[in-house]
């Protein structure tokens, strides 16, 4: 039996902290894994640019209402869903993911978490596990499933490398090539085909 793993923002939805970059005008919060392949060193990033423009979650929520998923990615959930599990392995934060979700038919998400106080200030975070996405991968297996994995950036290359079968989507050319293992799709369609041969459908 298989279970497909996905990364969430840059394969089913946009970046969020490019969203809230753009939205309030905060050049710096444009960083991601794209960008920065240490995640605790990009997460101090974003927290000390929190602080020091006194951005909220609240202000990041009203960003995250207004944005949908990737032209086409409710449709290819759907259409994954009848073929196998899913499970998105996802480096965001439960605070934020509820309305994306929502908007993709609320499949399976495992992600990180948010310390806030009572005032909405962003403090820290918490990890689910380290390696978190290559460890669900581990956990899978470990129940005798065998794993497809699609994501984009740096933080999904352990997962990736992890499964029985993986992919890139729509990754950074400057990536997709240091790991030429991975075939690199950049439609629904081409990574649906791959999927379905890795299932034999």
């Amino acid at each position: 039996m298989q279970v497909v793993c996905l990364d969430l923002e840059g394969v089913l939805v946009p970046e969020i902290w490019i969203n809230v970059a753009e939205r309030l005008g905060v050049a710096d919060l444009r960083l991601t894994t794209r960008d920065i392949a240490n995640y605790d060193e990009l997460m101090q990033t974003r927290l000390g640019i929190l602080a020091r423009e006194g951005i909220k979650l609240t202000d990041i929520r009203e960003t995250i209402q207004q944005m949908a998923p990737l032209p086409g990615a409710t449709e290819f959930v759907n259409r994954l869903q009848e073929l196998a599990p899913l499970v998105i392995l996802s480096d965001t934060f439960v605070q934020f993911a509820g309305p994306l979700m929502t908007q993709l038919g609320n499949p399976t998400l495992f992600c990180n978490e948010l310390v806030i106080d009572d005032e909405g200030t962003i403090h820290g975070y918490r990890l689910r596990q380290q390696d978190g996405k290559r460890r669900a991968v581990e956990a899978f297996h470990s129940m005798n499933l065998e794993v497809i994995a699609a994501g984009d950036s740096y933080n999904d290359v352990s997962m990736l490398k992890e499964a029985n079968s993986a992919a890139f989507f729509r990754a950074p050319d400057d990536i997709a090539s240091q790991f030429p293992q991975f075939p690199s799709y950049t439609d629904y369609e081409q990574l649906l085909d791959f999927i379905c041969e890795c299932i034999g459908t």
